[in-house]
């Protein structure tokens, strides 16, 4: 076994490697670009190498950086995490040729399967059902737009060493291929340094839905059942889950023994995963192979008790596999969801700064339910530009599917986050989604069920009563602290002013009326008793208890007369007044918000990356006018009606904040 390794990586999977290292036994060295001097896995980590300027093609890219490292800390192996190096065939070369191990598949094998062109004409070869594509060099647009008409829309364009939703696009129609190509390419050359793209037929309200695999180096390989990542935006995974709610025991098993095979067929030897696009009549199609492991790993840890890390480590040393294939069983349910950087409310562009709070909910097991929380920053931390926006990723397990997603909703409406907008929200919304908890899924899921985009939430029904009531409990809370501190109203005894409020969320009004005893509140709201139970106390960020008997959680941040709550992605000012303070209020006036439809701002912190127009140009409804590049990802910016550009604010170059001023218009 070895001493040493080095992870090749950055953010939350190098965390998630040193944990299982650490428990192992085995010292690991960090590496660390600019942007990541301070960040949580070299403080892990039992050294760290610095590897050169922010950008990944300067740092984290850099083969030769990565060799060095090994050498000046003796690190006897690398484990590459996903992403950056970890299915590059070069990589694996270069470390054999320097007596280091890569923690991963042979070279032969990530050859063979890492290139998503290469994989589907070997998985022809070895007559795997693939979706109708075209797998040669598309010389440039024109060529894929004659592609595209030959095959039939809609078509998916993809990147062929892509992952994670970078340089993909689905177009519908020849100007869509033709734009798609363009920024398909430019977005596979930054990110992955090769822009080759390959073009394949889109099914048509499809599932994702992929095979784990383990293999060693003496010929075992064995499938560790499916995941569902359907739940999907721009073609990248948000919500992921084991197993698919879509399969029966046959179907996971032919998929499992396809995948086999072709692993087998390549000699593969460390952790990877089959991708497959399943029609909702549980036929499937192999779509692709990723040489390495997934994001979306740990719900299968949860269901099947095996650590992947731990795994592809003793695979690498030589080990043979302890495990069988009737080892390898179901245990409940595990959903995961992917908390990243950005704005829901802003069609998710990525948000990037300093981490003024951040308190996930308690890792561990209660009442038979697992949470468990990857991530790889910290309070006060800081979240760069320059690298995926993925803050962490959340995980529950539970013996079944609804109650592993209740438990997710739960520990979303826990978890803390300041100082930067994040998907919460959504996420929390979408855990009440009634076609996500009856498990009615497809790709097109969210584009589907959200066709104009994330909106915050209005309070109704039992959440309404729920958030004031909680509300209610909070103001009480608090004037109790107060009548104490100040000594004005000495008496034990509530007052008439303080038992019946009204509490107004938004424009709701409800009228309510709170008794306490203890840790218990008793508050009416409306027509409605409700009983609420809790330890919360002055300054806490969360109030977590029960309502109605039913565990809670509301976050909580104080404002003037109120507190801004969350609670199942609705995010809110709950004021609370006296009655006679609630007639007061009434009569003020409505504030009116500022008018920007005279320019365009920028709508994340990103780098000018073009300018399309010049002043005095007219500009139609839908055509573009900049490009904006952030956590490496390309956003054109289009005009929202028809506009005369009267002035040019950025340049190319130039780095931006949120609501900065692009361009005017006149």
């Amino acid at each position: 076994m070895f001493q040493k390794i080095l992870i090749a990586n950055r953010g939350e999977i190098a965390c998630r490697v040193i944990k299982t290292a650490r428990k192992m036994g085995i010292k690991t060295v960090a590496v660390y670009s600019d942007a990541d001097r301070d960040a949580l896995h070299v403080d892990m980590a039992d050294e760290a190498v610095h590897l050169g300027p922010a950008p990944a093609a300067e740092s984290y890219l850099v083969i030769d950086k990565i060799i060095a490292a090994c050498k000046q800390t003796g690190a006897e192996a690398v484990h590459p995490g996903y992403g950056f190096l970890s299915e590059r065939e070069a990589f694996a070369e270069a470390l054999a040729q320097n007596n280091i191990v890569f923690i991963g598949p042979n070279p032969r094998a990530i050859a063979a399967m890492g290139d998503k062109i290469e994989s589907k004409k070997f998985a022809n070869a070895a007559k795997v059902s693939t979706v109708p594509g075209f797998l040669g060099v598309i010389e440039d647009a024109d060529h894929a737009v004659r592609i595209a008409d030959e095959i039939g829309y809609p078509v998916m364009i993809k990147a062929s060493a892509g992952g994670g939703g970078k340089g993909m696009r689905i177009a519908h129609s020849r100007e869509e291929v033709a734009e798609g190509f363009t920024r398909a390419r430019s977005e596979a050359k930054s990110s992955f340094g090769d822009d080759r793209v390959f073009i394949e037929k889109f099914i048509v309200n499809p599932r994702h839905i992929e095979i784990q695999l383990l293999g060693d180096k003496h010929g075992n390989v064995i499938y560790l059942n499916e995941r569902e990542c359907s739940i999907q935006r721009r073609n990248q995974k948000v919500i992921e889950e084991a197993p698919s709610p879509l399969l029966d025991e046959a179907t996971r098993r032919k998929m499992g023994e396809q995948a086999v095979a072709l692993a087998k067929a390549v000699n593969y030897d460390s952790a990877g995963t089959v991708e497959f696009v399943a029609g909702q009549d549980r036929s499937f199609y192999f779509l692709e192979m990723n040489t390495r492991l997934q994001v979306e790993h740990p719900v299968t840890e949860l269901i099947t008790g095996i650590d992947l890390v731990e795994q592809m480590i003793r695979v690498a040393s030589g080990e043979k596999l302890a495990i069988r294939q009737g080892d390898v069983t179901i245990d409940g349910w595990a959903v995961e969801s992917r908390i990243y950087a950005e704005d829901p409310t802003r069609n998710f562009l990525p948000s990037t700064g300093r981490l003024v709070k951040y308190r996930p909910p308690q890792e561990g097991v209660a009442d038979g339910v697992t949470l468990r929380n990857d991530t790889g920053v910290y309070e006060g931390g800081e979240i760069s530009i320059y690298y995926d926006p993925m803050i962490a990723k959340l995980v529950t397990h539970a013996p079944t599917r609804l109650a592993a997603i209740d438990a997710q909703a739960r520990a979303l409406d826990a978890f803390v986050i300041d100082g930067i907008r994040h998907n919460i929200p959504f996420l929390a919304s979408l855990m009440q989604q009634e076609r996500w908890r009856t498990g009615a899924l497809s790709t097109g899921f969210i584009a589907e069920e959200y066709p104009n985009g994330f909106s915050p939430l209005v309070a109704s029904g039992e959440t309404a009563h729920a958030m004031a009531a909680v509300a209610a409990s909070l103001d009480h809370t608090l004037n109790e602290r107060r009548r104490h501190i100040s000594s004005q109203l000495p008496t034990q005894h509530d007052f008439a002013f303080e038992r019946e409020r009204v509490v107004m969320l938004g424009t709701q009004r409800f009228d309510v009326t709170v008794t306490r005893a203890t840790r218990e509140f008793v508050v009416r709201v409306g027509e409605h008793t409700h009983k609420l139970v809790s330890d919360w106390v002055p300054g806490a960020p969360v109030w977590q208890g029960t309502f109605d008997g039913e565990p809670i959680a509301v976050q909580v941040r104080d404002v003037l007369n109120g507190h801004r709550i969350s609670h199942r992605g609705v995010e809110i000012v709950a004021y609370v007044f006296t009655q006679r303070e609630a007639e007061l209020v009434a009569l003020m006036p409505e504030k009116k918000a500022a008018d920007t439809s005279k320019a365009l701002l920028c709508p994340m912190p990103g780098l000018v990356k073009s300018i399309a127009v010049a002043v005095g140009q007219e500009v139609k409804a839908g055509e573009p006018l900049c490009m904006v590049e952030a956590m490496k990802m390309e956003n054109v910016l289009r005009a929202e009606r028809d506009v005369t550009v009267k002035k040019i604010n950025a340049r190319e170059g130039d780095s931006l904040a949120v609501d900065a001023v692009i361009m005017e218009f006149a």
